[in-house]
């Protein structure tokens, strides 16, 4: 039986021999049904009309996106390092020429995942590289797809070991959460945000919002936390979750800027 993905947002969901009634990250304030209405497709009938394309991004970092766009759109970064390689985000598609790319590169030895957006065909990618699934506990309603390597963690930080941390931010939802690459930009350190932080069409300036496609912003609150968050940690540059979503220098700086920016439109006057 298929297992049917969600045109919107790339969602999988279990076996089945008819495609599910709604799909439960698409069917909610942060994302959107479109106006045509649910529509479901396979992993085959993806992979008969799309293609991945690696690029390298910096050295350890390779960016993994579907061409021509599908869902959302996002691109995928694999972490690449002797300990073994990390995949951070999901895209939908898993083809045989990306097995084989990737196994090529060492393979997979975690991945990690930021909020339900990019939950695609996790368990997919899972069971190709045998690999586990880090999901924050708190987005577990999103889980279409219930496996065994899918490994929810509580609290506000995951260590992945040698230089990775996930870290709990909150915000877009409840569990979103960023990845800390202490070892990235020649050792000034990295963020992979996803949109949990959203680099914007400025690059002196990020956002943060509870939906992006239906403009709804978040509370200063939220952003007080976020900004907390990723306080005590170090990065000169920030990757977010597309391929043009780059803050190349001083991108601790922008978050912090950007952040009181934010609350400074959102309060009062």
């Amino acid at each position: 039986m298929p297992a049917f993905l969600c045109v919107a947002c790339g969602l999988q969901f279990l076996p089945a021999e008819q495609p599910p009634a709604r799909c439960p990250v698409c069917d909610e304030a942060r994302q959107y049904i479109p106006e045509g209405g649910q529509a479901w497709t396979t992993l085959d009938a993806l992979a008969a009309k799309h293609r991945n394309a690696f690029q390298v991004i910096e050295p350890g970092l390779l960016g993994i996106g579907t061409v021509p766009e599908f869902a959302i759109g996002e691109r995928a970064l694999l972490i690449r390092r002797p300990e073994g390689n990390v995949l951070w985000d999901c895209v939908a598609l898993l083809d045989t020429a990306t097995i084989e790319i990737v196994r090529a590169l060492g393979g997979i030895s975690a991945i990690a995942i930021s909020h339900p957006h990019y939950y695609t065909t996790m368990v997919e990618w899972s069971h190709a590289f045998e690999a586990p699934i880090h999901l924050h506990a708190a987005d577990r309603e999103f889980v279409a797809r219930p496996d065994p390597a899918i490994r929810f963690w509580d609290g506000e930080r995951q260590d992945l070991g040698g230089d990775l941390t996930m870290i709990r931010t909150g915000g877009h939802f409840p569990g979103s959460s960023v990845l800390h690459w202490a070892g990235g930009a020649a050792g000034q350190g990295v963020l992979l945000t996803g949109d949990t932080i959203q680099v914007v069409a400025d690059r002196h300036w990020v956002s943060f919002m509870y939906s992006y496609p239906n403009s709804v912003p978040l509370p200063a609150s939220a952003i007080r936390s976020i900004a907390a968050a990723v306080e005590p940690y170090g990065f000169e540059r920030l990757y977010g979750a597309f391929w043009r979503s780059v803050v190349g220098a001083d991108a601790k700086g922008v978050v912090g800027r950007s952040a009181e920016r934010y609350i400074a439109a959102v309060s009062e006057r």
